[in-house]
């Protein structure tokens, strides 16, 4: 018994996994901008800062996790 291959199979079997792979890097940003914001917010309020308007710490704290998340997601991606 023998199995005919062809080049079109093997895009189509190759094509089977792509939907996943397209949902990997997403998944990875938000788990990772996820961990790191949630300690940032906690040290923030546990920091026990007395400041007129609580943004002026959370601002950069924020621009501080997206630039940390992209370059995380760099060095950990594909």
């Amino acid at each position: 018994m023998s199995v005919n291959v062809t080049t079109a199979d093997i895009i189509e079997i190759g094509t089977v996994a792509s939907p996943l792979k397209k949902l990997v890097g997403p998944l990875r940003r938000a788990l990772i901008y996820g961990l790191i914001s949630y300690g940032g917010l906690v040290l923030i309020n546990n920091s026990e800062l007395a400041l007129p308007n609580m943004w002026i710490a959370y601002l950069p704290m924020f621009i501080a996790v997206y630039v940390l998340t992209q370059w995380l997601d760099k060095k950990l991606g594909d």
